[in-house]
């Protein structure tokens, strides 16, 4: 077979790649109309796709922007699997104008008070009157 020649279903490519869990999943993500082949929306799963097309996933939560590089034979594992496609997802800030960064864990909670905070938290206990 020439390069040229070389194609797979779309969603058995993307089940191949590890976008999706089950082929089904697949069959549901393009038939709803979340997968985009060279900025053309594909509603069925049989489209056929070669190395060099452009994909765009609406996945949930994100949108995911890749090239296929090539076609599986199997579903290997995700190291075989990253070497189907080139993730062309633009990095995009997440902070506009009004709004604040993403808080971190630690920004999120307060840290165990320390053994200040403590003393004084019971000294307040002890003076206060309804104690």
């Amino acid at each position: 077979m020439t390069e040229s020649t070389i194609s797979q279903r779309i969603d058995k490519w993307l089940w191949h790649a590890r976008f999706v869990k089950t082929r089904s999943l697949a069959q549901k993500l393009v038939t709803g109309g979340n997968v985009r082949l060279d900025r053309e929306k594909v509603t069925s799963a049989s489209r056929m796709i070669r190395p060099g097309n452009v994909l765009t996933l609406s996945l949930p939560g994100k949108v995911v922007v890749v090239e296929i590089l090539d076609i599986a034979n199997r579903r290997g594992p995700y190291s075989e699997a990253c070497l189907l496609y080139k993730d062309l997802t633009p990095i995009t800030k997440v902070v506009s104008s009004g709004e604040k960064p993403p808080q971190t864990v630690m920004e999120q909670k307060e840290a165990r008070p320390n053994k200040h905070k403590r003393r004084e938290a019971i000294k307040l206990k002890r003076n206060y009157p309804g104690t």
